[in-house]
């Protein structure tokens, strides 16, 4: 067994899960607790960001010295390294989210380039018109799926082969340049979604009883998350559409089905640092807490 220094989240989680109610009532309330704990301890890397930009948004001078996406920039690196320095984060998934930071902003070069939005203020750290902190933006969501992969200890059932999902990312990011020059095929890559991951459920354990729901489900409901998180990040001007240049409004919800799209290829991107696991046995009752790596 390799020895390693459990994080303090780990010592508060155990302590959490042995917690006993006495009642099914308080059982019940316990374990919704302890997934809406666990959750938000997997948005930590998006939740700080997204906290940054309202901040900045209220408190930056505009006389400052650093410029304010620099600032982002800088402090999205100081995160990124406490999560390895206090073991919240491996090293694998470090990797995969740096993949997925340059795959991000690659697509930001092209989107910005055509007008599909703008970052209107000026930087140091960029490449053409991109600051490099929008990179992060992406890579949080690559951290979250990566970190609650591991908190939830999550399995699957009827997880698809993996040259198929590989050749649906490839598909759906190809997607993200061509639409502008040739018919849209989001209409198709839904279907393509729909026949691949229908079948999947996803198990997970956030106390001592397994829960299931379609994995389809899960991934509408963090795409839900994710649009209502990019209309704060609008909300703050670090960005904006071109129906939002003169006054704020919503996100107009046709980019719900592209960030669907774009966790689609977070997920399977994950999927090669955390491989789908099969469900355990017996996933009705299973008194243990869940060990993980690193929390």
């Amino acid at each position: 067994m390799l020895a390693r220094t459990q994080t303090r989240f780990h010592d508060i989680r155990l302590r959490l899960e042995n917690y006993t109610p006495r009642t099914a009532i308080r059982r019940d309330a316990w374990e919704f607790f302890l997934f809406v704990f666990k959750e938000g301890w997997a948005c930590l890397f998006g939740g700080i960001l997204l906290g940054l930009l309202l901040l900045t948004k209220w408190l930056w001078p505009p006389d400052a010295i650093l410029a304010r996406y620099d600032f982002l920039f800088l402090s999205a690196l100081a995160i990124q390294a406490l999560l390895l320095l206090l073991r919240m984060e491996t090293v694998r998934e470090a990797q995969i989210i740096f993949i997925f930071h340059l795959i991000g902003t690659v697509m930001e070069l092209f989107k910005t380039n055509v007008g599909s939005w703008t970052y209107p203020e000026p930087s140091l750290f960029h490449i053409g018109h991109v600051p490099l902190f929008s990179g992060f933006m992406y890579a949080s969501i690559g951290s979250y799926l990566a970190r609650v992969t591991r908190i939830l200890d999550m399995r699957y059932s009827g997880y698809p082969d993996r040259r198929l999902t590989v050749m649906l990312a490839a598909l759906i990011y190809i997607n993200f340049f061509t639409d502008h020059y040739a018919p849209d095929m989001r209409g198709f890559l839904f279907l393509f979604v729909g026949a691949a991951f229908g079948p999947t459920w996803v198990h997970y354990r956030a106390y001592r009883t397994w829960r299931r729901m379609p994995l389809i489900l899960g991934f509408g409901l963090i795409a839900f998350f994710i649009w209502l998180a990019e209309n704060i990040g609008t909300f703050t001007t670090v960005w904006f559409y071109p129906h939002q240049a003169h006054d704020w409004e919503l996100v107009r919800f046709g980019k719900y089905g592209s960030w669907f799209l774009l966790m689609i290829i977070s997920f399977i991107l994950v999927s090669f640092v955390s491989p789908p696991r099969e469900p355990a046995r017996n996933e009705a009752i299973d008194a243990e807490p869940a060990e993980a790596p690193a929390d």
